[in-house]
């Protein structure tokens, strides 16, 4: 029978390979090396942390077994008992924290994230609901203490968005926002509706992670660059010189638009940070269809045309359809206030981990 030790074994011996490999003065003069490796060891420090205590107390409750079957002092006996009932309600405790641990971690899930809310069905409205997705997740993102950047969006006439695609940058952004990607669908009685009739509309999110030149090199002789005059919410002197970039990655298809910026260069940046992020998202996909039904069934391989979840503002509830909970006070989750929903998505992918690993 495999227990946690065993599980734990190749973890602890991976970390001090890396170590030792950073300690090769060949290794140390080869920077981008030593950044892969350092980044490898980070993710596994908190791991050998809890292992190296699970291991202390593994020993310890072996000791205090020992004087307890020796029982030849009866005072160091009835001592030995309580520490041990002490130490094994400690280790279960710990138990957990190590599974949690040892389950497989999304690679991503420190990154920043580029994000992207595209109007679907329902007209208008469906471009209003834009907004508010978009409005909530900055205003969620300014509350933790991230950076929000606007690169490209095409407004509507009525205040909402056909498209708006924008960069969280902060600590563990990815593992927050992956739940995102999908479809969300509202129904409510629209602001032009005269009636007072329901309608539903839609809206699809698609959260990518972002990726340095390093990760996805990009052949400078795939791309075809166009300037242009940027038509988003920069105002009028966004529209007096041409510095909206459009990038076309010739063997792939895709294209990519950045006008947001007041500046070619940057927008030409950010453009390529776009570029490389959808990339490395069409390589993940490749790859997650090569793996079992679990590893495709996973929260971050949700397909984008599938419905997440749905706002009904009449009942002002929100059902998530993948954890099946449902949250209410529609107000204050329209106004950034996910952290509870974040908070039991994140709980629910860990017990379909944890069921996997335990099948």
């Amino acid at each position: 029978m495999v227990t946690m030790l065993d599980k734990l074994d190749p973890v602890i011996r991976r970390y001090h390979e890396i170590e030792e490999s950073m300690g090769d003065p060949e290794v140390a003069a080869d920077f981008e090396r030593v950044q892969e490796l350092a980044k490898e060891r980070a993710s596994l420090e908190n791991l050998v942390d809890i292992g190296g205590r699970y291991r202390g107390l593994v020993e310890e409750i072996e000791d205090l077994q020992s004087l307890v079957r020796d029982g030849s002092d009866p005072e160091l006996v009835l001592m030995a008992k309580e520490e041990l009932e002490e130490a094994q309600a400690k280790l279960e405790q710990l138990s957990q924290t190590l599974r949690l641990a040892l389950l497989p971690k999304n690679p991503n899930d420190e990154r920043d994230v580029i994000v992207e809310i595209r109007a679907g069905t329902g007209g208008a409205e469906a471009g209003i609901f834009a907004a508010d997705l978009y409005r909530a997740y900055s205003r969620y993102a300014v509350n933790q203490g991230w950076s929000v950047d606007v690169m490209d969006s095409n407004s509507t006439e009525v205040g909402g968005f056909n498209k708006i695609v924008f960069q969280i940058e902060g600590k563990g952004v990815f593992s927050r926002m992956k739940f995102e990607s999908g479809v969300h669908r509202v129904q409510r009685i629209p602001n032009t509706e005269t009636q007072g009739r329901i309608h539903t509309s839609t809206a699809t999110v698609v959260v990518l992670p972002v990726v340095d030149e390093v990760e996805v090199k990009v052949d400078p002789n795939d791309l075809r660059i166009d300037i242009f005059h940027a038509g988003g919410h920069g105002g009028q002197n966004v529209n007096k010189v041409a510095t909206a970039v459009r990038i076309v990655h010739e063997p792939s298809g895709l294209t990519v638009v950045c006008q947001d910026e007041r500046s070619q260069h940057k927008n030409k940046q950010r453009a390529m940070s776009m570029l490389r992020s959808r990339l490395y998202e069409a390589e993940q996909i490749r790859k997650d269809a090569e793996l079992s039904e679990t590893r495709r069934s996973q929260v971050a391989g949700a397909e984008r045309s599938e419905k997440i979840r749905t706002y009904n503002y009449p009942q002002d509830r929100v059902t998530d359809h993948r954890s099946n909970e449902n949250f209410h006070d529609i107000p204050r989750l329209m106004a950034g206030g996910l952290e509870d929903m974040f908070d039991k998505l994140s709980a629910w992918e860990e017990e379909r981990l944890l069921a996997d690993a335990t099948a």
